[in-house]
């Protein structure tokens, strides 16, 4: 974690882009397309790194989940899906 003496400048330039310092973007695990959810009040701006879900990673747990159920109790069939989510 940082200490306020390593405070960095960073300067804007003409179509309003900011560089963040390399030594913040690796400690903070920063790359092109990371975003950021940006707070303007009074005279301080504050970025917020937002943390994207990988959807291919989460697809694929699921994916593990449903194919572990159907092994242990074997398949449904369209009729018992439509029981379960209808009712």
């Amino acid at each position: 974690m940082r200490n306020m003496e390593d405070v960095e400048i960073a300067v804007m330039g003409e179509k309003g882009q900011i560089v963040i310092p390399k030594e913040i973007r690796d400690e903070l695990g920063l790359g092109p397309k990371s975003k950021f959810l940006v707070i303007g009040y009074k005279d301080a701006l504050v970025l917020k790194k937002l943390e994207t879900p990988n959807l291919r990673k989460e697809w694929e747990a699921i994916k593990r989940v449903v194919d572990e159920r159907i092994k242990k109790y074997g398949e449904l069939t369209d009729e018992e899906i439509a029981a379960e989510v209808h009712g």
